[in-house]
């Protein structure tokens, strides 16, 4: 202030205005930056995650703490504002009583004892004085009654709180209610799906192990198959492997009967004869060996061909040994004798072969027969594995379908069912603010009102309390 002394009136009105329009940019831009905090403040906890409330009866509780809170701390503040503007206002009085004191007992202005009683005389019978005392008493009342009525106020507005706290906690205990039954039933049917899930499961799995059995089970008709058509094979070159030795022993037979005499050729007719012979006991010795590797699995229509081939090998077994004793006798027959018994001999053998050829065709075509059949059995087994293989494996893949699109439903279920909630959830989130919203307005409308009427009260208090001069 003593700096603008020196200054001339022009410089210190536009340092005032300059002072005047920084106070007010200053106060917009403190003003803009409440305006943002408030913004900032109100996006945040518009912005912020959602949580489960702790206890809505607990939050309600707090804020109407914090706003009681607050409003004790502004009655305390108006209270020592006026308290200190009263204390003030009885400084002033005295101050000024003490100079009239002063003035008074100036000896040179000291007035007379009339003067004094002329003056108690006056304040007993001014009006303006009753009235401003009067006015003073009925101020005084007012705001007693306005205590009383501000008291009556919190007081009711404390019983509409806690019915409001009553009525949003009958309202979250319905809507909690009806939470866990939508959560128990979701519940169940998750259970119910998680059954059927299961259920499909152990379907699935049973159908994939019948399809093992069924791989399993065409595995090893192909390796049957392929037995079969080995044993076809080996027959059918036993087959050959015969015709060709009954050729080679004509061959062989012809030219030694051109070369050599009919003893020597009689004998090696007989060696040839027990050859043969002994060829087809070993070659129905393997189809008996054989017979019975398989007999063990197959019973029914083998037992036949087993017992064919077995009475053929005794039958073979017994002509060898006959060979054998014909081929002792012949040794102490004469070339004569030998001769006839040649031509004998060979009429016989002859039809003994031609039996035995016979006989073993029969037993070649029976064989060739149960392979035949074996084959065709073994064909159809496959075809019909390989049928219910396929459809085994088409009910897998219409499962997989049925799963995927179960799946895709249950993930549908679930999404709107979540959509839904956070709906119900930011309706009664924005219903939430919008009452608190409403319960601040409220609050601050009341508020302002309240300080208002002080103010009010206070101004009117200033003009009827101000102090005046009895004797002026």
């Amino acid at each position: 202030m003593w700096l603008l002394r020196g200054l001339s009136p022009e410089r210190r009105a536009e340092r005032r205005e300059l002072e005047e329009r920084n106070r007010q940019q200053w106060e917009r831009t403190s003003r803009s930056f409440a305006r943002a905090a408030v913004c900032c403040s109100r996006q945040a906890r518009w912005s912020e995650p959602r949580v489960p409330p702790r206890s809505a009866v607990a939050e309600r509780r707090e804020r109407l703490e914090e706003r009681r809170e607050r409003l004790r701390r502004l009655l305390r503040e108006e209270r020592e504002a006026l308290s200190a503007e009263l204390r003030e206002r009885r400084r002033g009085g005295m101050r000024s009583e003490e100079r009239g004191t002063k003035v008074r007992a100036r000896p040179d202005r000291a007035r007379p004892v009339p003067e004094q009683l002329l003056q108690e005389h006056w304040k007993e019978n001014n009006t303006e004085l009753q009235e401003v005392m009067l006015l003073s008493a009925e101020s005084q009342l007012h705001k007693k009654h306005v205590i009383e009525a501000w008291g009556d106020q919190l007081t009711n507005k404390n019983k509409e709180e806690v019915t409001e706290l009553e009525e949003k906690k009958r309202y979250e205990n319905k809507y909690e209610m009806a939470r866990r039954e939508e959560l128990e039933r979701v519940r169940q049917e998750e259970k119910k799906h998680q059954l059927e899930k299961k259920n499909q499961a152990e379907m699935l799995l049973q159908q994939i192990e019948e399809l093992k059995l069924q791989e399993a089970e065409t595995k090893k008709l192909k390796k049957e198959k392929e037995n079969l058509l080995k044993q076809q094979w080996e027959l059918e070159n036993l087959e050959e492997e015969r015709k060709q030795m009954e050729e080679h022993r004509r061959q062989k037979e012809l030219g030694r009967f051109l070369r050599h005499q009919c003893g020597a050729q009689l004998k090696r007719r007989a060696q040839q004869i027990q050859e043969e012979l002994e060829t087809d006991r070993q070659i129905l010795s393997a189809l008996l060996e054989r017979e019975n590797e398989n007999h063990l699995r197959q019973l029914g229509c083998r037992e036949q061909g087993v017992a064919d081939v077995a009475w053929m090998k005794r039958v073979i077994e017994e002509q060898l040994q006959l060979e054998k004793e014909r081929e002792a006798e012949l040794e102490t027959l004469f070339t004569e004798e030998a001769k006839k018994v040649w031509e004998m001999m060979k009429e016989q053998w002859e039809r003994e072969k031609v039996a035995r050829d016979r006989l073993m065709n029969e037993v070649f075509a029976g064989r060739q027969r149960q392979i035949q059949e074996k084959i065709k059995l073994n064909r159809r087994a496959q075809e019909e594995t390989l049928k219910y293989r396929e459809q085994l494996i088409r009910e897998l893949e219409e499962a997989k379908e049925l799963s995927r699109r179960e799946k895709e439903q249950e993930e549908e279920l679930k999404t709107a069912h979540r959509q839904e909630l956070e709906a119900q959830g930011t309706e009664r989130r924005w219903q939430e603010e919008e009452e608190q919203w409403r319960e601040e307005e409220k609050e601050e409308r009341w508020a302002r009102q309240r300080h208002k009427e002080l103010v009010q009260q206070e101004g009117e208090r200033r003009v009827y309390s101000y102090p005046k001069a009895p004797w002026t």
